[in-house]
């Protein structure tokens, strides 16, 4: 009996073996079958880091349907929105390497490529959002995408997150407020020279990290915009949101050069087409921030609105970290703040007349 149940066993194991080999070898079979397939068989990969029920999973799933239907399902798609392809650092890497297609990247992501890019999160750079729209659309938008060209990148089309606010466990009015808070910066210089502009304690961190950090106390404060603050965990840890629009947050719609030259120009104008256009997602990204605001106390936020003298405070308290960027980030930015210097005095000349 015994030895008829061992050889039982072994047969058993040696069909699973055969069973596991074969389908290695269908496998290994199906790889080769889609290497040698046209670039047009493969599918597209749309990464982004997106959180459900937002104005931005909203553009994403729209864009997908829209190219979809554009393409009769020419173009295959594979839409990988929710951070299922990792950090943005991870994104811009698959970009260049051709595992990414087609993403959307912060400015402070992007800034590990193009440097120039960080300058756009400088302090105070931009007094409103009409101001910032005018610069953007009308001398930022050719420049960046000459820039991104230059590593490997397409610039579809800019992607607004909103003014900056700072946010803490308790209430920051004053950069005085902040001194010796552990204070959360992400990458690139600009949020690390605000922070240690104000006097607080900086604390590189990624933004999968913080609601954690926060829970932990290792972390106390940060920085961030309204739709990324109110409903992503960040609010329930550090109530406190002050209202200091000191940065313009932005991200870039962006393709991978590389594939980007290989299609037609039809496929190019669908791709884009595709989009929501600039004024689309600015009014959605501003109506949602707004409505986040209105429901701060049900959100449990207590929303801090600066007068004109606090405001003015954290402007003088940051007012040499531009300095300080541009001779950190090198390369094309004097260049890049002049150009924006010059275009923020023509858009007030415009509005006198």
């Amino acid at each position: 009996m015994k030895l008829y149940a061992a050889q039982l066993i072994r047969d058993l194991l040696r069909f699973v073996s055969a069973g596991v080999l074969l389908l290695l070898g269908l496998a290994l079979i199906a790889g080769c079958d889609s290497r040698q397939g046209s670039d047009a068989e493969r599918p597209v990969t749309i990464a982004g880091t997106t959180f459900p029920n937002t104005a931005g999973e909203g553009h994403w799933l729209g864009f997908h349907e829209r190219l979809a239907a554009a393409t009769g399902g020419q173009m295959p798609l594979r839409l990988l929105i929710y951070g299922q392809l990792g950090s943005e650092d991870q994104l811009v890497s698959g970009l260049r390497r051709g595992r990414v297609q087609f993403a959307n990247l912060s400015a402070m992501a992007v800034s590990t490529v193009v440097p120039e890019m960080a300058l756009l999160y400088a302090p105070f750079l931009f007094d409103d959002e009409a101001e910032a729209d005018y610069v953007y659309d009308n001398h930022l938008t050719a420049l960046y995408r000459e820039l991104l060209a230059e590593k490997g990148l397409h610039l579809v089309s800019w992607y607004e997150i909103g003014f900056l606010e700072v946010y803490g466990k308790e209430p920051l009015l004053v950069p005085g407020d902040a001194g010796g808070r552990r204070f959360r910066v992400g990458a690139g210089p600009a949020a690390r020279l605000f922070a240690k502009a104000i006097g607080a304690d900086v604390i590189p961190l990624g933004f999968a990290d913080v609601v954690a950090s926060l829970q932990t106390g290792l972390i106390e404060s940060g920085e961030n915009s309204v739709s990324l603050y109110a409903r992503t965990g960040i609010a329930d840890e550090a109530p406190h949101l002050t209202l200091t629009d000191h940065s313009f947050g932005v991200s870039a719609i962006v393709a991978s050069k590389a594939w980007w030259d290989t299609l037609s120009e039809q496929q190019q104008q669908q791709v884009s087409s595709a989009w929501p256009t600039i004024d689309d997602t600015r009014r959605a990204v501003r109506a949602e921030s707004q409505r986040d605001l209105k429901d701060a106390a049900e959100l449990g936020i207590v929303v801090h609105r600066l007068n004109v003298e606090q405001r003015q405070l954290w402007r003088d308290a940051t007012t040499k970290a531009t300095g300080e960027m541009i001779k950190t980030i090198g390369g094309r930015s004097g260049e890049v703040y002049e150009l924006i210097q010059d275009a923020r005095q023509e858009f007030r000349l415009q509005k006198e007349n």
